[in-house]
């Protein structure tokens, strides 16, 4: 199957729709505050959904198809160490609580107002690099994929001459980002990302309910069970020979998902946009239960496609498919290429339309968001910062928000040309991880110090950001080979050791992400406790204590005290582990269902690998435990989208009511200033 009419119609239809909402939000986006951070007005519901839709591109779930296509569902199990991490992060707020309260506008700002101006502005010009090759190979990938969902011709006559379909579909997905970025900046981005995330989460229920249908268990579990010893695709424990997504790689990502929490920024607008610390906190616990509907659909779809590529049962409808795989020129197109193709021939005439519709919906909110937060980050963390050292008078409004508009257009032109000519050669996550740990490997020591530690000193931020860096780079080196081995040492040049690294298949992308983050901890740790020689008042940056006085007499309000009665009534260990008086009675209910529920997978989890170690769990048991798990997703994302839809829906209305009365500040623009008496951090 190809596109059809109805199928083309679905995703302009979407289009219309993201025009028409993201219009309204014009005019509230007129001050720095608004564009940068949407005012600081969203509630709960309306964040978690846009945020998690920023945070699923196409990027992202080529990321997950790769993976699950070669693990199966051994990956789910061992992605149940992260649990533990889920429950401390959803009843402390982790990271996003404390960020939230500092009212910075970018995590750089913070790092100007925890240790000094200097070191924003490295931290900025780093975060801005290392996002900006992250992000640089998105629009590629998105175009690719929907050239092979589409069955797009290579090329196509326009106006008489001959254009090819990738550049100028590359082109096409940047220029709409780019429009709703501009059109309202973050409340735009965040409204848009909104609907898009509604109408994903229902298209991901039907595909699954669709796929499911189609493919019976039956020929699930035999494709499952035809997977070779040491690459098990239902066995957790059966996984010895999967050198990319094995055991490890899931013990480090639980480590990372605790230690980077909000140390990337590519989504950095969503970190200042709620209208309280706690509503912040609140949307961080709800989204473990928006990210089950994405990682249920991340799994159906590559295994269904396992079975129509490998099962007897489709060897003839699928021939044309294989024959189509191996006409790509690397192992890494091929990987990519899969899904999509399969989908193009599986999918039903609206289905598949919807199914597009969501991947454009995906690309977008991602992509937009992505080139907001990298150009905010560079006007305000590099150019602003330096203009201003070099003694410059204040920008206005009019001119900031063209300056970061500029910054937004020149890095979509710089991801224009890197998508033109990056020739991929590992897998998306690999590539994601390395980039990213460029910045988030230190980055990650120095924000949690820096919020919870008082001894925390600049000297060991610089310590633990070269430290991060350094390694991060050394990995980038050593494991992309078209970019170092061929271009830098040429084809034969090669030093010996270099080349071991590289060839190594347990010296992955993840493993020396691990150890440049360890390596960075460690550094902060010694060099702060060896510099040490007056605490850090963290009350004062926490807007806490006598220093709450100091903020806005609006945020002041929606700063105090709720539930206080319903606090009371609770037992002491409960406000120990996190409920405070900000809770109702409704967010009480709220946090325990969701800490619940990946403490009881957690103790699954725990009896589940146990057993399986001392007795064994014959491959059929996995089977019918994998088919109960699949529908119990399933009936609890039916709910989810649900709920989260009609929360959002009423976040969306609260938002615009308050974004009429706001009177924006225009003294809020990202800068560091003084209160009476005190001095900003030394430069």
């Amino acid at each position: 199957m190809r596109m059809t009419l109805i199928d083309w119609l679905i995703p302009a239809a979407l289009f219309a729709t993201l025009v028409v909402f993201a219009l309204r939000t014009r005019k509230y986006s007129n001050s720095v505050s608004g564009f940068l951070a949407a005012n600081r007005c969203a509630g709960r519901y309306l964040v978690c959904v846009a945020y998690n839709m920023a945070q699923v591109g196409i990027i992202t779930l080529v990321w997950y198809f790769q993976q699950y296509y070669d693990t199966g569902f051994t990956s789910i199990w061992w992605g149940l160490v992260e649990n533990p991490l889920m429950i401390v992060i959803a009843l402390t707020g982790w990271v996003a609580y404390r960020f939230r309260e500092t009212r910075a506008l970018t995590l750089a700002q913070f790092l100007e107002i925890r240790y000094s101006k200097s070191f924003r502005v490295f931290c900025g010009f780093v975060a801005f690099v290392a996002g900006v090759l992250n992000y640089a190979i998105f629009p590629a990938v998105s175009a690719r994929f929907f050239i092979w969902i589409c069955g797009l011709p290579e090329s196509f006559p326009l106006l008489g001459v001959e254009v090819e379909t990738f550049p100028f579909l590359m082109a096409l997905l940047l220029s709409s980002a780019i429009f709703f970025v501009f059109l309202g900046g973050q409340i735009a981005v965040m409204v848009t990302d909104f609907l898009q995330g509604v109408f994903c989460n229902i298209t991901f229920l039907v595909i699954i309910l669709y796929l499911l249908m189609k493919f019976s268990w039956g020929e699930i579990g035999e494709t499952m069970l035809a997977a070779p010893a040491g690459n098990s695709m239902i066995d957790p424990l059966g996984i010895g020979a999967e050198s990319q997504f094995n055991a490890y790689y899931w013990l480090i990502s639980a480590f990372i998902l605790f230690y980077t929490m909000r140390a990337w920024q590519g989504d950095q607008g969503y970190n200042a946009a709620a209208i309280t610390p706690h509503e912040a906190k609140m949307a961080t616990v709800l989204s473990g239960w928006r990210w089950r509907v994405l990682m249920l659909v991340a799994l159906v779809i590559p295994v269904c496609v396992k079975v129509f590529l490998t099962h007897p049962q489709y060897a003839a409808q699928a021939q044309p498919l294989h024959d189509a795989i191996a006409a790509l020129p690397t192992e890494a197109y091929q990987a990519e290429a899969r899904v999509p193709l399969a989908l193009g021939l599986i999918l039903p005439a609206g289905i598949l339309g919807m199914f597009v519709a969501a991947m454009y919906g995906a690309y977008l909110s991602t992509d937009d968001t992505y080139l907001h937060s990298w150009a905010t980050i560079f006007v305000q963390d590099v150019v602003l910062p330096i203009r201003q050292a070099l003694g410059f008078g204040p920008v206005g409004t009019r001119a900031h928000l063209w300056l970061v508009k500029g910054s937004v257009l020149a890095i979509a032109v710089f991801a224009f040309w890197f998508g033109l000519n990056y020739k991929p050669n590992q897998y998306v996550a690999m590539w994601s991880a390395l980039t990213a740990a460029v910045f988030v490997a230190g980055a990650g020591s120095v924000i949690i110090g820096g919020l919870y530690w008082s001894r925390g000193t600049t000297q060991g931020a610089w310590s633990a950001m070269a430290v991060g860096i350094t390694v991060s780079a050394f990995g980038i080196l050593v494991k992309d080979n078209y970019w170092v081995f061929e271009s830098v040492f040429g084809a034969d040049g090669v030093p010996s050791t270099l080349a071991r690294i590289h060839e190594s298949k347990w010296i992955s992308g993840q493993v020396l992400t691990f150890a440049a983050m360890a390596s960075s901890i460690a550094v902060y740790v010694g060099v702060s406790l060896a510099t040490c020689r007056e605490r850090f008042d963290l009350d004062r940056m926490l807007y806490r204590g006598k220093h709450r006085a100091l903020l806005p007499e609006s945020e002041r309000d929606f700063r105090e005290d709720r539930g206080g009665e319903q606090s009371a009534d609770l037992p002491g260990w409960m406000r120990t582990i996190g409920f405070s008086r900000e809770y109702s009675r409704a967010d009480t209910w709220i946090t325990s269902i969701t800490v619940l529920w990946p403490l009881a997978f957690t103790v699954v989890f725990i009896v589940g690998t146990a057993y399986a170690m001392t007795f064994g769990i014959a491959q059929e048991s996995w089977l019918a435990f994998w088919q109960f798990w699949v529908w119990l997703i399933f009936a609890t994302g039916c709910v989810i989208v649900v709920w989260f839809t009609i929360g959002g829906f009423r976040d969306l209305r609260r938002m615009y009511a308050h974004l009429e009365r706001y009177h924006a500040d225009a003294g809020d623009d990202g800068t560091v200033r003084a209160a009476p008496g005190e001095k900003t951090p030394d430069a």
